[in-house]
């Protein structure tokens, strides 16, 4: 059974050094940790005027200190951040494995609003090998979309994790989203949003653990700063998305009824 830390927690603002000091300390002060996520953008902040100064490279000062804490502790980390690319910056998703070796970044492909001005695109989904399990990442606006989702379930992902900045008004859109992936695909999803507020966004939390039916099995108390660790379910009503998947019907064409 996979022991996972779900922090819903607000970053100091262009902080890096100090965010990546703080998920050391978080994570280092757990025992028998497997996975631990953090939110969408949490080593600098979601201030999309500050990502020239908030953006870091994989190989800086603050991502090593992410990945001493990893290996330290043997825990896999996942974290949003801004990345600077050679000639972009990108909304990236780190994915840092128990041994501190980085085994995937998944940059946002469904940039949402403003991001679209500061941020390029990814141009492909990514699962990653992390604590034992095939894991698909998402960010944030990524789970809205079914064909993301389930792009990666086909693709062999057995967990869903979503790192998010979902703020005012947008709460009911990712409570059905976050429970509408898991369900769709017969997969637990890990959902991690941040709280607090930025740059004038209200982060409206929601933070959650949600089984292979679509129930969520733990969540965060509130929108206020919270971490907690909750265990995967060790088992899926499918025995594994591959079998479900297997059973769908096939659609050869589209048919049109008047």
């Amino acid at each position: 059974m996979t022991n996972v830390l779900l922090a819903q927690l607000a970053p100091l603002p262009a902080g890096m050094g100090a965010n990546a000091a703080s998920v050391a300390a978080i994570v280092g002060g757990q025992a028998e940790l497997d996975l631990a996520v953090f939110p969408e953008m949490f080593l600098g902040g979601y201030d999309l005027s500050r990502v020239d100064e908030t953006a870091v490279a994989l190989d800086g000062p603050e991502v090593a200190v992410l990945r001493g804490a990893a290996k330290g502790t043997r825990t896999a980390v996942v974290i949003g951040m801004a990345e600077r690319r050679e000639n972009s910056v990108s909304n990236s998703l780190l994915a840092i494995d128990g041994d501190g070796a980085i085994v995937g970044v998944h940059r946002k492909t469904t940039l949402w609003g403003e991001e679209q001005d500061v941020f390029e695109a990814g141009q492909s989904l990514t699962i990653v090998q992390l604590a034992g399990r095939k894991v698909g990442l998402m960010l944030c606006y990524e789970t809205e979309f079914p064909e993301i989702a389930r792009a990666l379930a086909v693709a062999g992902a057995d967990l869903l994790v979503t790192a998010s900045a979902n703020m005012d008004p947008y709460y009911d859109d990712h409570e059905l989203a976050s429970r509408a992936r898991a369900l769709d695909n017969r997969l637990c999803h890990v959902y991690v949003n941040r709280s607090g507020s930025e740059n004038g966004l209200k982060f409206v939390a929601g933070t959650r653990l949600i089984d292979d039916e679509g129930q969520v099995i733990a969540g965060a108390d509130g929108a206020d700063d919270q971490v907690f660790v909750a265990k995967l379910p060790s088992g899926t009503i499918s025995e594994g998305p591959a079998n479900y998947l297997s059973n769908l019907p096939s659609v050869t064409g589209v048919v049109t009824v008047n």
